[in-house]
């Protein structure tokens, strides 16, 4: 893991993955949610926030049809 964080040591194998990590030092959160006055610190979490205001459900469970809207409360379900 060549890139390390000079704030806290924390290292990460792309550029990318330290960039959005300063963000938690500088509390820097630039993508704003349209529809409420949350902010975030990626597109990718703003994306994933979102799903509350769509009702979005994109993970179903492949045994009973049931849609969640995380990854992990899907896997919760199937355990």
């Amino acid at each position: 893991k060549p890139h390390v964080c000079r704030s806290c040591g924390k290292a990460f194998k792309r550029t990318s993955h330290l960039e959005r990590h300063k963000f938690t030092h500088a509390g820097r959160k630039p993508h704003a949610c349209p529809l409420c006055p949350r902010r975030f610190r990626d597109t990718g979490e703003l994306a994933h926030h979102q799903r509350v205001h769509t009702g979005e459900r994109p993970f179903q469970c492949p045994h009973c049809q049931l849609r969640f809207g995380e990854r992990n409360t899907l896997q919760r379900h199937v355990r």
